[in-house]
């Protein structure tokens, strides 16, 4: 997207010049999945497909917001003052959630904004459009009003929009890829103690290729929380015997010495998978900084497979993009990111087999779904940040 593009349409809508562009990106994440909410280890980057805002200040206390996403809706408008989550409201309760929180931090604001959003991550892609908003929004309003805020403050009150506003009990990756990644780096994070790592993701024969299984997301909410509450009560059975906070805290030697107390199935393969994955995430990244990336991509297809066996979060369009992947020439590793239900796959794949790769998979997938997949080239960016500025 264009800053004049962004400029026009905000003139279009509101007739006259924009003050400021902002951009948040989207994420993949490398491998770590449903680890963030368990006290682990994730390990996500951030991508230049995200969500742009062009944005500038009223003077009274309302806000007036469009989507250029979804123009059937038009404007919607709210005030400052009143911030309450409104289902009339749509896409502009993540604002809203956002601004309530900033306000419950900083002070309330002095007026309202007008203020215009474009995004160019697919709906219900798992490449975190919803983060992508939050931060854009805490990026927008801090620099705009010059609040006293840190990035890593907007990162957790963007999960606070998440959990508390909008009450999906996700964790903090996503907020915390979107606002604190950088470009040509991927970060391995400790969600438990919020201490990171940024890796070098140098892949100069490579490229990562994201695959969308234009499949849309049902139940992602309920299964979602499903899954963490079954993950929290296999927690409360092995703290019976094991002194742990989190599932993140349990080595895998110590998950089998005591996983006999856990019961239930369901709720054994949920805490295998937590437990597992997070100490494959790890070496997963000691992995990419010894440039190992066979095994890193080995890492990635044991991943999936846990995410489909024991977490149980695939679909049929997700396992047969990863598990056909697998079989293609230069391909080093494929997986499920995200939350899954639907959604996206990723793919490492050597450069002079990228073209060849897309074009099997689309036709192998559309025989076998009887729809289209689509493909993006992933390259890295920078977190929440001001895009352009105007004089």
């Amino acid at each position: 997207m264009k800053p004049e593009q962004l400029r026009q349409e905000f003139k279009r809508q509101f007739d006259y010049e924009a003050d400021r562009i902002f951009f948040s990106p989207g994420r993949i994440n490398l491998i770590g999945e449903h680890t963030d909410y368990n006290g682990g280890k994730v390990f996500p980057c951030a991508i230049t497909m995200g969500t742009y805002g062009v944005i500038s200040m009223r003077e009274d206390n309302e806000i007036h917001a469009v989507s250029g996403n979804f123009p059937d809706i038009g404007k919607i408008v709210f005030n400052t003052k009143e911030l309450s989550f409104k289902k009339s409201d749509n896409w502009a309760n993540y604002l809203k959630g956002m601004l309530n929180y900033i306000e419950e931090k900083a002070g309330s604001l002095p007026n309202g904004f007008d203020v215009y959003i474009y995004g160019t991550i697919p709906n219900g892609a798992s490449l975190s459009s919803s983060a992508s908003l939050e931060l854009l929004t805490g990026i927008m309003v801090k620099e705009l009003f010059g609040l006293k805020i840190s990035q890593l403050e907007l990162v957790k009150l963007g999960m606070r929009t998440e959990n508390e506003f909008l009450g999906l009990n996700s964790g903090i990756m996503d907020q915390f890829a979107v606002g604190m990644a950088k470009k040509d780096h991927a970060m391995l994070l400790d969600t438990n103690t919020l201490r990171y790592e940024q890796i070098p993701v140098d892949l100069p024969d490579h490229k990562i290729v994201i695959m969308n299984s234009m499949t849309r997301r049902e139940l992602v909410d309920s299964e979602y929380n499903l899954r963490r509450q079954q993950c929290a009560l296999a927690l409360e059975q092995l703290q019976t015997i094991v002194d742990v906070q989190t599932l993140g805290d349990l080595s895998v030697e110590t998950f089998e010495k005591y996983n006999y107390v856990i019961k239930d199935n369901d709720l054994l393969k949920r805490a295998r998978h937590a437990v597992y994955e997070n100490e494959r995430t790890e070496q997963a990244a000691e992995a990419l900084k010894a440039g190992d990336l066979d095994q890193f991509g080995r890492y990635m297809n044991t991943s999936h497979k846990s995410l489909d066996e024991d977490y149980e979060v695939t679909v049929k369009e997700t396992d047969f993009l990863s598990r056909t992947a697998w079989k293609q020439k230069g391909v080093v590793g494929a997986r499920m990111t995200g939350g899954g239900f639907g959604g996206c796959c990723i793919a490492i794949i050597e450069n002079d087999q990228v073209n060849t790769f897309i074009d099997t998979m689309k036709d192998n997938f559309k025989n076998e779904m009887g729809h289209d997949a689509e493909f993006y080239i992933a390259e890295t960016a920078d977190g929440a940040r001001e895009w352009v500025t105007y004089e």
